[in-house]
């Protein structure tokens, strides 16, 4: 899937965007899967809006925007699960963290037309911090995405930089890294957007009459052990690649109560 050449490009800029990851149809089961998710979560009255809060917009302005956005996707339908280990995303993976890959966590994000919610600039990084920074996202691109549904906008290089102290629920300060100045990256239905767990990104609201619908996979190696104790989910640790060479490491440390 990707070159010698992509895999320097990645290093060097903390993303890269692979085109074609996902065939139509496969996109197309996941678009289904999103939109039954959502249904199923009103009917069980588990719906939300995870729109971010801050002062990055305008509180009124605020209020009218909705994020769709619900964790461990793998668990409600199988074409996720599918995706997760999909050989395409396997081959990059191998590629940009090593021969052994794991999961993190999955989850969808949907931004509805018109007042889709945007994402101030931010790491991942403050929400499951680990020693060697191997996290990356994996983007899935439901829908096309341009600078007027949204797109994600990277700093390229910004990994580089390492940690950076954080606001509020973990966004960076909007007149420091104003969204505007992150470089877009405009994809189309089936690519995937890898980026590093440092990079700093976000995107506008999507201002446009088109639903902008993206699934997000975390990845890391086995290797890379968390810093604190968070962000934990009966799934974590599925391999997707190689081994895991931590027998007694496999997982976190659930009880039941």
């Amino acid at each position: 899937m990707i070159t010698r050449a992509d895999v320097d490009f990645y290093k060097e800029n903390g993303y890269l965007l692979v085109k074609g990851v996902f065939n139509q149809r496969e996109v197309e089961e996941m678009r289904n899967a999103v939109e039954e998710i959502i249904i199923r979560a009103a009917e069980a009255k588990a719906d939300r809006n995870d729109q971010w809060k801050g002062d990055f917009l305008p509180a009124e302005e605020l209020k009218k925007l909705v994020l769709k956005g619900f964790h461990d996707v793998h668990y409600h339908d199988a074409a996720f699960m599918r995706a997760v280990i999909h050989p395409n995303m396997a081959a990059v993976l191998e590629q940009l963290i090593g021969p052994n890959v794991l999961l993190h966590h999955s989850k969808m994000l949907v931004k509805p037309p018109e007042n889709g919610a945007a994402f101030p600039m931010h790491q991942d990084h403050p929400y499951f911090p680990h020693e060697k920074h191997t996290m990356l996202a994996a983007s899935v691109h439901l829908d096309d995405a341009d600078e007027e549904n949204g797109c994600l906008r990277v700093i390229p290089g910004s990994h580089l930089g390492g940690t950076l102290p954080h606001m509020g629920q973990h966004y960076l300060n909007h007149k420091t890294y104003p969204i505007n100045e992150g470089t877009p990256c405009v994809a189309e239905a089936g690519d995937v957007l890898f980026f590093n767990y440092l990079t700093i990104h976000g995107s506008e609201s999507n201002r446009s009459s088109r639903t902008r619908r993206n699934v997000l996979f975390q990845y890391r190696d086995p290797s890379d052990f968390p810093t604190e104790q968070t962000h934990f989910d009966w799934g974590m640790g599925l391999m997707v690649t190689g081994k895991n060479p931590h027998f007694t490491k496999v997982k976190p440390e659930f009880k039941i109560i």
